[in-house]
């Protein structure tokens, strides 16, 4: 094994140290450069089988696949208006609110409020329905489906339509 901070190979056992936030495995040398860090025991490693099992010991468990977490736009009905920032920005300036009693109103900060309306922040889908029900406006467009957007390919007619039209006549 290596030292991840000089590259040389480490003899002996490796020291894991804290160097600005990075956790390196280094050699003896190097570990003065960093702060050590106790090696945490890891429950989940199994050892390899000698072919032998204890008495009453259980074959090991297999887990299943870490699955993705979901995130807020798995949740959303639709997609998201490019525009929400100044539909937000419109209507609380025209329900004569200010921001911090659009907040008050939402319980929420104001600070998000003034993040949402820069375009800097995409409200979270339970603070899009508060803001749509407050001021009257609507954030999220409905995705049309497949057999929707089938249906209008089948209407229009391409160049290459026509020509296997004329085609056909001959």
């Amino acid at each position: 094994m290596q030292c991840e901070m000089c590259g040389e190979t480490i003899r002996g056992i490796p020291k894991l140290i804290r160097v600005e936030g990075a956790e390196l495995q280094v050699c003896s040398r190097c570990g003065k450069f960093g702060t050590e860090v106790q090696q945490p025991r890891r429950t989940d490693v199994q050892r390899p089988a000698t072919g032998r099992a204890a008495p009453g010991a259980r074959a090991p468990a297999v887990t299943a696949p870490a699955q993705r977490k979901r995130d807020m736009f798995d949740y959303m009905e639709g997609e998201i208006v490019e525009d929400y920032a100044d539909r937000v920005r419109r209507s609380r300036m025209e329900k004569g609110l200010s921001q911090k009693d659009l907040a008050l109103q939402l319980m929420v900060r104001e600070l998000l409020i003034k993040k949402i309306e820069k375009g800097e922040l995409i409200p979270e889908e339970e603070v899009r329905k508060k803001l749509e029900k407050v001021l009257g406006i609507k954030l999220v467009d409905m995705v049309a489906d497949d057999a929707e957007k089938k249906t209008q390919a089948k209407i229009t007619q391409t160049l290459g339509d026509l020509t296997i039209i004329r085609k056909a006549r001959k």
